[in-house]
């Protein structure tokens, strides 16, 4: 018959154990403040994991729209978002679990899997992180801009650029069209991922980023026509807000009926529904 044994550490044990981390982390990592920075690392990896997919996500789809890249341009888009995906996630993942999207902290932290004091430093990462690569992929693409569109930034038509930064959706499609295809598509990213890292199962165990990012490009080019395939409401709401105040208007957020709402909303409920599906369905071959 086991039994739990509970060791307790004194203050001054706790210090020097942390002084000790302090010092070996000291070996691993140059510059000052090193308490400080460990302390934060969970938020400076979701806000520099955020900041290079959108760099990588949107910065494809800048290339495809304002060079013409034609039919193919969508496989270009979709391979885009899954090695920007997996790239982000060889940084970010050992350090702060690779979320890189509210929808799935949210979900994660209502199923107890983090703190629930983490989540509002993630979210305000994750959002700051984003608007920061849609800044940088502006600005880098700044005067392809302005030699596409002649200088005046469109939302929607032949010239309109502001589907780079956010998702609207193909005009034949509806509201409710919009909103379930976003909360499946989330809802199966959720329930997938639980099975690639998953340790009572089979997970890829080293293979994981490129597992994720293989897993996005499967969802985006089997409906990403349909609403663009955000599933990830601080991807498309922090570029959409950057685009509104770069010279784009009020247009991101009117454009399609006031579409903007959904991939913030539809997601978040999708990633809950994912997350619940699978813990409830799929049970590893552990007796409780």
């Amino acid at each position: 018959m086991s039994k739990e044994i509970s060791i307790e550490v004194s203050s001054d044990a706790k210090n020097f154990l942390v002084e000790a981390d302090t010092e070996r982390l000291g070996d691993i990592r140059i510059f000052g403040a090193l308490e400080l920075r460990y302390k934060l690392r969970r938020y400076f990896a979701e806000f520099f994991g955020m900041m290079i997919l959108v760099i990588f996500g949107d910065g494809i789809i800048a290339t495809v729209t304002l060079d013409d890249f034609g039919q193919i341009g969508f496989i270009m888009i979709a391979f885009g978002w899954c090695f920007g995906l997996a790239m982000a996630l060889y940084i970010s993942m050992g350090v702060s679990g690779g979320h890189l999207n509210p929808a799935v902290t949210i979900a994660m932290a209502l199923f107890k899997k983090m703190p629930m004091s983490h989540v509002p430093g993630y979210l305000i990462s994750q959002f700051f992180g984003a608007f920061a690569g849609a800044a940088i992929v502006y600005g880098n693409f700044s005067a392809k801009f302005d030699s596409f569109d002649g200088g005046v930034r469109q939302t929607t038509g032949k010239y309109a650029t502001a589907g780079i930064f956010a998702t609207y959706p193909d005009p034949e499609n509806t509201v409710v069209g919009c909103f379930f295809t976003e909360m499946l598509l989330t809802g199966l990213m959720l329930f997938i991922l639980g099975g690639i890292f998953d340790k009572h199962l089979t997970p890829a165990r080293g293979f994981e980023p490129l597992a994720v990012g293989f897993m996005l490009f499967v969802l985006i080019i089997s409906t990403g026509a349909m609403t663009g395939s955000p599933m990830n409401p601080f991807r498309d709401l922090a570029p959409r807000i950057f685009t509104s105040i770069a010279g784009w208007g009020s247009a991101p957020f009117t454009a399609y009926n006031y579409h903007f709402w959904i991939p913030i909303v539809a997601p978040t409920i999708g990633a809950i529904l994912g997350i619940g599906l699978y813990e409830f369905f799929i049970i590893p071959n552990v007796r409780p």
